[in-house]
């Protein structure tokens, strides 16, 4: 039995498990988030090797002759009356950011489990291969009532935070109930931007629906100065209706008969779907992102070491 089958049967199906999630810290040995090992695939072309590490504060000094005035440091100034400057060095771990959706349309599965399931899968084997490769781990989870951000942490310690608030965010239990005031996917975007410091590598970890102009705007100013990984979680009865024929779904709560017969509304459902796909697509190629398709049918380690060009 390969060690995907038994991701998929070591866990529930319309919600995670956090002993599964904790489990995973041995497949995750196979996806090797180093800088030299990790590369980009733009634009067709393999090699695109990832922008580095970001730059931390170091200290302020008198400022000197050629120094960038961008680097002036305004409140030592004020303070001390003479000219200071910002001094940086560079960090010794770069951070790992994982952007996670637990919106409405995220759970949703008709293989092997809900989308928002493979999503907290992944999201934890990026989570351990940062802290077993010495990285520093943060990110944001959030749901249309919730968002929780967690700070850049190394260690074991940071992994087991992050994955305990993967497994008990309150959107396994609310995921159908309505806010007034909800959390958009453009505004946990926005959110993000505050987080993340130059040189981070950022995974989005998202089906990427109901994202309005605005997240363009913020995906831009994201990958001008980090990595970003645009991870589309999505399930094959998204892409494609089933078989021509007569069909019964239901949410759980409420059943809906599925006519699959008409030809016409097979193939525009398809095209729906590869038009939203192709758009984050061509937005990533644009913004000089990458871009990975996950799906809930797919071998989830296996997929995730070829489409991200990882050592083996």
């Amino acid at each position: 039995m390969s060690s995907d089958t038994n991701l998929i049967q070591a866990d529930d199906i319309v919600r995670v498990k956090q002993s599964t999630l904790i489990e995973l810290h041995r497949e995750a040995q196979k996806i090797q988030l180093k800088t030299r090992s990790v590369k980009a695939v733009l634009s067709g072309n393999y090699l695109s090797a990832f922008k580095g590490r970001g730059m931390e504060f170091d200290e302020a000094r008198p400022y000197q002759p050629g120094d960038d005035i961008r680097s002036i440091d305004w409140r030592v100034t004020a303070r001390t009356g003479k000219t200071h400057t910002k001094v940086f060095r560079e960090e010794r771990e770069r951070p790992v950011l994982l952007w996670v959706d637990y919106r409405r349309s995220m759970f949703f599965g008709t293989q092997n489990y809900f989308k928002s399931v493979l999503a907290a899968k992944t999201a934890a084997l990026l989570a351990w291969s940062t802290v077993q490769h010495g990285d520093r781990l943060g990110g944001l989870i959030f749901s249309e009532n919730l968002h929780q951000e967690l700070r850049p942490q190394r260690g074991k310690a940071a992994a087991l935070h992050f994955i305990k608030k993967l497994s008990q965010h309150p959107a396994w239990d609310d995921y159908q109930q309505t806010s007034h005031d909800e959390i958009s996917g453009a505004q946990a975007l926005r959110r993000l931007r505050r987080v993340a410091r130059p040189g981070s590598l950022i995974f989005l970890i998202s089906d990427f629906r109901y994202l309005d102009s605005s997240a363009e705007s913020s995906l831009a100013r994201l990958s001008r100065h980090n990595d970003v990984v645009m991870l589309f979680i999505n399930d094959p009865l998204e892409a494609q209706l089933p078989p021509a024929g007569f069909y019964r779904v239901s949410d759980g709560e409420n059943e809906v008969n599925l006519n699959t017969r008409n030809t016409k509304n097979r193939d525009e459902y398809a095209y729906r779907f590869q038009q939203h796909e192709q758009t984050f697509r061509d937005l990533s190629n644009k913004l000089g992102m990458y871009f990975l398709n996950i799906a809930t049918d797919m071998p989830l380690v296996s997929h995730l070491q070829k489409g991200l060009g990882l050592k083996k």
